[in-house]
């Protein structure tokens, strides 16, 4: 990246006595997963653009909780919970913005019962936002004419209803948006939710994310969007075990707008 991103801190803006707009919750995919970084930058790069007051927790953000409740592990998630709504309450937040549908769900819907009120929205609703109040302009010639078929991740789908916002994103690029036979709510999952993404999968006929991978191949994509980090990783994957790594590439909803 050679244009410099601004990402301010709460400690900054605390600093300042000024309070941002959204707090960007990176989670932890997009902290520290090379790949998933890639989309944090293509986000950060699409607020500084649409100058939009943000700013992140850093290093005072921690894992949602997310995968230890998923495994089980009530006591870890609880425990992980309290530490991130103490930080969040001490800033007085009140909206945050994410890229992961599974931190996006469990601050929304896991949080309030532990004392966490937020107003919580996924990255493709945000952008959707600053599109249609027109802090967004998209030239769309990058992809113009591209075959995209766009992969729905099930905690925000699904798991939280949202359907329509990436939809709505994608048809900004000028690609040819179409739509796998299980998409909506008959979508199928990639196969890493549910901290499934942490460990081998079990015995059978075929890996999840190479039949997931598969029915998005029968659309004949030149891309395959994506609304999550975790998705991202599994199609690749899945690309990847097809042989068609060349001719497909898999990129996130945030890293084709910021390239338009």
């Amino acid at each position: 990246m050679s244009e410099e991103l601004k990402v301010p801190t709460m400690a900054e803006y605390m600093a300042e006595g000024k309070q941002p707009e959204i707090l960007f919750w990176v989670g932890s995919a997009g902290s520290y997963d090379d790949r998933a970084k890639k989309i944090t930058r293509a986000f950060v790069k699409i607020l500084n653009k649409a100058n939009v007051d943000f700013a992140v927790l850093g290093a005072e953000e921690s894992n949602t909780g997310d995968v230890a409740k998923r495994a089980g592990n009530e006591f870890l998630f609880q425990m992980q919970a309290m530490m991130n709504i103490e930080v969040l309450n001490a800033y007085e937040v009140k909206r945050i913005v994410t890229c992961d549908p599974h931190s996006f769900n469990c601050l929304k819907n896991e949080y309030p019962g532990l004392g966490g009120h937020y107003d919580v929205v996924h990255h493709t609703q945000f952008i959707k936002q600053l599109i249609s109040e027109g802090k967004l302009t998209i030239e769309g010639n990058s992809y113009k004419g591209k075959r995209i078929t766009f992969h729905d991740p099930c905690y925000l789908g699904r798991g939280n209803g949202e359907y329509e916002a990436p939809r709505d994103v994608l048809k900004h690029t000028n690609g040819n948006i179409l739509e796998m036979k299980r998409h909506k709510r008959t979508g199928m999952c990639c196969g890493a939710g549910g901290a499934q993404m942490f460990k081998e999968p079990e015995k059978g006929d075929m890996d999840v994310n190479v039949l997931r991978t598969e029915q998005a191949l029968e659309t004949k994509p030149d891309i395959i969007a994506t609304g999550c980090p975790y998705c991202n990783t599994m199609m690749t994957d899945g690309v990847k075990a097809k042989e068609k790594e060349n001719e497909v590439t898999v990129l996130d909803i945030a890293e084709l707008i910021a390239n338009s």
